[in-house]
């Protein structure tokens, strides 16, 4: 028996409110959230040739770009690469898997990359813009980044052929500001970074995920909301986590409310695999 058929029934939830798994419709819509997400629309919409955005673990990126998936225009061919890694030659390979361009894998670079700048020319022929978001970009190589930053030289009339959304952890930005990267910083026209939570948020985020899963968005006191942010810093998949635990703890002791004590019990069971790093960052 999963944990959701545990307490869901007993709190009167359809779901579980706090699953890790990104999903838009729980998308909690904090001032950074909105901000985030109106520079991706902005980068969209202006055909910036590079929007940056990036944030902690955790902090709702990836569940913005679900939202934008979404919400794109129908004129937009739009492609997603998640955790993209390997050097000149493979990351070629993983745009074109990503703009569902078929292509020998054994081709020269040369060859893949004329496939890909036909395919850019002929959609731009056609009206059509394309996107590609790089997630967890963190990963890319200096060579990498560089290689990206070539395909926007790729242009048909002073026209951008292909717009990149570069997403990814606080040193994906220490990485374009990085002296040997002036000319892809250059591109960047649209960034912003994705703070964690504050303790005002925090309380707001775990009550509005419980009414979006059918609860009353009161089970959780203020105590133990504010215990729940000193313990995450205010990162949303750990605040999920330890809500998700909290419930838990809360249904086989019978509480139809979760307090301070449940969470303290929580810690104190040393379940909360995460509590240690953040007390550390959290004192930095």
């Amino acid at each position: 028996m999963s944990a959701d058929q545990l307490y869901e029934s007993f709190f009167g939830l359809t779901e579980r409110p706090f699953s890790l798994v990104p999903d838009p419709e729980y998308m909690y819509w904090t001032p950074e959230h909105k901000r985030a997400y109106s520079i991706l629309e902005f980068g969209i919409m202006s055909r910036a040739p590079i929007t940056l955005i990036t944030g902690e673990v955790g902090a709702g990126k990836t569940t913005l770009l679900q939202k934008l998936l979404s919400d794109i225009n129908d004129d937009v061919t739009i492609g997603l690469i998640s955790n993209a890694q390997g050097g000149r030659g493979e990351l070629i390979q993983w745009i074109l898997n990503a703009l569902d361009i078929n292509i020998d894998p054994a081709a020269a670079y040369v060859q893949s990359f004329r496939v890909l700048q036909d395919f850019l020319l002929s959609e731009y022929a056609a009206g059509w813009r394309v996107v590609l978001i790089i997630d967890e970009a963190q990963n890319l190589s200096a060579e990498g980044l560089e290689e990206l930053r070539m395909l926007t030289n790729v242009n048909s009339n002073k026209d951008v052929l292909i717009q990149l959304i570069l997403v990814g952890q606080p040193e994906l930005r220490d990485m374009v500001n990085a002296p040997n990267m002036k000319q892809l910083a250059q591109r960047v026209s649209a960034n912003f970074h994705l703070p964690r939570m504050s303790s005002e948020t925090v309380p707001q985020y775990i009550s509005h995920r419980l009414r979006t899963a059918g609860g009353t968005g009161n089970e959780f006191t203020r105590e133990a909301c504010d215990h729940i942010f000193k313990e995450t810093g205010g990162v949303p998949r750990l605040v999920n986590q330890l809500c998700d635990l909290a419930l838990l703890y809360a249904w086989s002791a019978e509480e139809n409310t979760i307090e301070n004590r449940t969470i303290q019990a929580i810690i104190d069971d040393n379940v909360f695999m995460n509590r240690a790093a953040n007390t550390e960052e959290d004192k930095s």
